[in-house]
């Protein structure tokens, strides 16, 4: 596998937000632009941090739907230790 040039991947984070609906939240932040970065750094620093890592921009569609059934499933209550996380998402990494 080759290895990603900096501008080839996506940094995200997986948190839960306590301040506002407790609910588990994901941001993409190389995709933040001028309008919402702010707001979302914000956010995601208030979170208890869950998982972060860098996606793969090949294939990054994909992954996130994989996120977002992950969120789905932690908002619903189901404890994912990190390991599973990990290895469901290993095939998006960077």
């Amino acid at each position: 596998m080759a290895l990603a040039f900096e501008s080839e991947k996506t940094m995200f984070e997986i948190y839960r937000d306590p301040m506002y609906s407790g609910r588990y939240r994901v941001v993409y932040f190389t995709e933040l632009n001028d309008h919402n970065r702010e707001v979302e750094f914000n956010h995601a620093l208030r979170g208890e941090h869950y998982f972060d890592g860098f996606l793969r921009n090949y294939g990054k569609d994909e992954a996130k739907r994989v996120i977002s059934n992950l969120l789905d499933r932690l908002n619903m209550g189901e404890r994912i230790p990190e390991d599973e996380i990990k290895n469901t998402l290993a095939p998006y990494m960077a």
